[in-house]
């Protein structure tokens, strides 16, 4: 006889296969394999007492604080525990509770809902400025095919161009001048067909700039105010073009200001959601979320967010994040912009574990072959 121990991140329907498990019985015990920790914050101190008997009751638990059982606060956070098939039997229960149980229950039903994680796309980098923080990033309307066709050779799925620099203090330039920066580059995209070979994305969040974008056969919008101009909205709807909704906390030139959030998690959920009602209100069909990694948050924050990605499926939108040589890297290992790529590979490599499908980079190569390394590993 020999005894291994599986690793937790194994495909267990692939081994429960392997075994000879019928397909009925892989369906069932794969279920019980992943156990979700659910934070409940603020919940009637009455609901959490129903809550704790009715997880008890289908084989999960939730963790309470002492004195709730004796109500000795009218609100308590709490945290479920419980596999997919208990949340499955549980969320049915809440539907006929009060004390709020019926919004937990639905949130439940999200978590079981939610679908596989769709393949992971790279998004490669080109600035058409001369202020982006990464030098190797910035190119002009002469450089910029053959640095295009060598992305697509190294695997982007995704071009994101862009003629107006996010970094934090970046000066604000006019429209003019921002159209002016990337408009040979589109010119060069719609001659080429260059549309053909790979997905290009639209940088901006100006109407005039994304309408020329689209024009020239872009088919995404990267829009980092996370879609407060209602005209995108529009264009986007009228292109049928996705868009990524990124959140931001005020303005380039002041989102590093002291940021502060009451709940970062929650704070920024909120908005994502919001902001996802409203594109669908436009009739937009493809919608991608973006947390804002160093958009107005502390290393703390944007640390926290990239752990806490899966939380952001719930909003059942694809999650992009862009980490690449960004200064929270140095904050945790002083080092230049060009000396990133390390941390920045490990920073992705976690996102996409969490929940991320597209990553936003400026070493497309790199990041292919760190993939398909991950993903072979996966598929063992």
């Amino acid at each position: 006889m020999q005894i291994q121990q599986l690793n937790n991140t194994d495909d267990v329907k692939k081994n429960l296969k392997a075994l000879g498990v019928d397909s009925g019985g892989i369906s069932i015990l794969a279920s019980k394999t992943k156990y979700y920790r659910i934070l409940i914050k603020d919940l009637a101190v009455g609901g959490a007492n129903i809550l704790k008997q009715d997880a008890l009751s289908v084989g999960a638990d939730l963790a309470v604080p002492r004195g709730t059982v004796i109500a000795a606060t009218p609100k308590v956070d709490c945290i479920l525990i419980a596999t997919k098939r208990e949340l499955q039997k549980l969320a049915k229960k809440e539907l006929s509770q009060p004390f709020g149980l019926k919004e937990v229950a639905a949130f439940l039903q999200k978590i079981v809902a939610q679908q596989d994680k769709k393949p992971t796309r790279i998004m490669g980098v080109l600035n058409a400025n001369d202020d982006s923080f990464y030098a190797q990033s910035r190119f002009s309307a002469k450089g910029a095919l053959a640095k295009i066709e060598q992305m697509i050779e190294d695997g982007a799925d995704i071009i994101d161009i862009g003629g107006v620099s996010s970094r934090p203090n970046a000066p604000v330039v006019s429209v003019e001048e921002e159209l002016s920066r990337v408009e040979e580059i589109y010119a060069l995209i719609e001659k080429e067909k260059l549309y053909q070979k790979a997905l290009f994305s639209c940088d901006s969040y100006e109407p005039l700039v994304i309408q020329k974008a689209l024009d020239s056969g872009f088919g995404m919008v990267n829009d980092i105010t996370g879609l407060q101009n209602d005209l995108v909205a529009q264009l986007c709807y009228g292109y049928s073009a996705s868009v990524v909704i990124m959140h931001m906390q005020n303005t380039p030139q002041t989102m590093q200001n002291n940021p502060h959030y009451n709940d970062v998690i929650a704070d920024i959920y909120q908005f994502l959601a919001q902001q996802i009602e409203k594109a669908k209100s436009f009739g937009i069909a493809d919608i991608i979320v973006d947390v804002g990694i160093g958009f107005g948050k502390t290393l703390e924050n944007n640390l926290h967010l990239i752990k806490h990605l899966e939380h952001f499926r719930n909003l059942e939108c694809e999650i992009l994040v862009g980490v690449s040589r960004k200064s929270m890297i140095d904050m945790i290992s002083p080092s230049e912009v060009s000396q990133r790529l390390a941390g920045t590979l490990a920073l992705h490599l976690e996102a996409i574990r969490n929940g991320a499908s597209i990553v936003r980079v400026h070493d497309v190569y790199e990041h292919k072959q760190a993939l398909q390394v991950h993903e072979a590993l996966q598929a063992i």
